[in-house]
């Protein structure tokens, strides 16, 4: 239902593609298998694109003088069209989870039954009934504000990423904002994965050709939209770079040395990507904080090495999993023998607390208090 919602909501702001790229692909993809069934599924599929195509153009849904919605039963129509529409979706990004699909067993169990209506039969009422919800909370919500401020032309669809070495295709890019939908029912929280991928999307348009200056979240259930211009996102994730051109390049080298969503196998491959991503590792300069590689707040003490509680909290986890450069030791700033100011003698080389050396005879007790057993 994800998938549908969210073609529905780009279909509001551009009808550039009325048939998602993906599902013609898993459209063709389907009827390269040999099979009849392989074959009226192909075929049936064509259909539904064609009345697919038709209803988005007849419905006239990314003009602005209109609502973002329609009306009720025109909605459940096109619901199920973009629920179906997902199935096929599903053959090109995951074949062996195609199998699964409604879509797929009613085609194996009776192919010559297999028609476009009996297509549409297929999602049940509780479905459709979500995606038009998602809709018509959009409708009424900041979303709609958001499209009623922009034109057709300056949104891009499905916005590819060629010239990368993984396949990735967002939900929206909106006159420079980046906007991915997330029809999650958890809408308290932002994943880690989440975040990560809007900064993937990003860095995956090595060429600007899109020119991103603002990344946003939109959540389809809670109908509650959210927006960081880029230095601001990735201040809040901590990155350690801010030039997006050193960065883009940064993960073109990383992809050219690890296969995408491939472990390393064996020791000898461990190391060697160990060794990449030392040596992508961004340089920390002396007085910056090792995490974010910020500048530490003035004036500088010595006992102060990160620039926040929130860094000094991440940092043991990103020293664990080796992410940590190697030069985010902190290095305090150097007194100089002859400085008149005493307190910055104290401040720059604190007195280091004298212990006593034990005798050579000397027992090492424990001290630890245990419980007393009665007996």
């Amino acid at each position: 239902m994800g998938t549908a919602i969210d073609h529905r909501l780009r279909l509001a702001f551009t009808t550039a593609a009325p048939v998602d790229p993906v599902a013609l692909a898993g459209i063709e993809l389907i009827g390269r298998q040999g099979s009849n069934t392989g074959l009226r599924m192909r075929a049936v599929g064509g259909e539904l694109a064609d009345r697919l195509a038709e209803t988005v153009h007849r419905l006239d849904l990314d003009n602005r003088e209109l609502s973002l919605d329609r009306a009720h039963d025109d909605e459940e129509d096109l619901a199920r069209l973009l629920l179906v529409s997902a199935w096929y979706q599903v053959n090109y990004r995951t074949p062996i989870g195609f199998a699964f699909t409604p879509l797929a067993i009613a085609a194996w169990e009776n192919p010559d039954a297999f028609t476009l209506r009996r297509l549409l039969e297929l999602p049940n009422q509780d479905m459709v009934a979500d995606v038009v919800q998602q809709l018509h909370r959009a409708a009424s919500g900041p979303l709609s504000a958001l499209r009623a401020s922009t034109r057709p032309e300056v949104c891009t669809p499905g916005p590819t990423f060629p010239g990368t070495r993984i396949s990735a295709d967002a939900d929206l890019i909106v006159d420079g904002l980046l906007l991915d939908f997330k029809s999650t029912r958890h809408t308290g929280t932002i994943r880690q994965i989440e975040a990560w991928q809007l900064i993937g999307y990003l860095l995956l348009d090595t060429t600007d050709r899109y020119r991103i200056d603002t990344l946003g979240l939109y959540l389809t259930r809670r109908g509650a939209l959210a927006s960081w211009p880029v230095e601001e996102y990735l201040d809040l994730l901590g990155a350690c770079r801010r030039d997006l051109n050193a960065f883009r390049a940064a993960l073109n080298e990383l992809l050219d040395g690890c296969t995408a969503d491939i472990e390393p196998y064996d020791h000898e491959e461990t190391v060697r990507v160990r060794r990449l991503l030392q040596h992508l590792a961004p340089a920390v300069l002396q007085g910056h904080c090792p995490v974010c590689a910020r500048p530490l707040p003035q004036p500088l003490d010595a006992r102060r090495v990160y620039c926040s509680r929130w860094c000094a909290v991440r940092a043991p986890t990103l020293r664990t999993k080796g992410l940590l450069p190697p030069a985010a030791t902190h290095t305090p700033r150097p007194f100089s023998t002859t400085d008149s100011d005493p307190a910055a003698r104290t401040r720059y080389s604190p007195a280091r607390r004298q212990h006593p050396g034990l005798p050579d005879d000397a027992t090492l007790l424990s001290i630890t208090n245990r419980p007393r057993t009665e007996l």
